[in-house]
């Protein structure tokens, strides 16, 4: 069985509905990383002070099917292709040691309800 893992980074106020689609996707754990980040443009001050938000980072170890049907509903719900809300993707996983077994049993069940 191969495994991705898929990040979203996204505005700190997104990250609820976030893991709700991705739930709702076929995720299940998620890794949380509060986080900010300096864009490409430059932010506005207010008295010397710049404020660029709070992101979340939100790790998913999933299969790799599974992975890109939660990066498709996180694009879809998030509009990701047309607005900058924030940013996801996948990198290949090639080794992983303690990941839940229940959650290898479920990837397992999926892909046989597939065949």
């Amino acid at each position: 069985m191969k495994f991705s893992v898929l990040v979203a980074i996204l505005a700190e106020e997104l990250e609820e509905k976030a893991i709700d689609v991705a739930r709702q996707a076929g995720a299940g754990g998620v890794t949380i990383l509060d986080a900010r980040g300096i864009g490409a443009k430059e932010k506005k001050t207010f008295f010397g002070l710049t404020y660029e938000g709070s992101q979340s980072v939100l790790i998913f170890v999933l299969e790799k099917k599974l992975s890109l049907a939660v990066l498709k509903s996180l694009t879809e719900a998030f509009d990701l292709k047309n607005q900058s809300k924030g940013v996801a993707f996948t990198l290949p996983l090639d080794h992983i040691s303690g990941i839940d077994l229940s959650q290898i049993q479920r990837f397992e069940a999926m892909i046989k309800n597939e065949v």
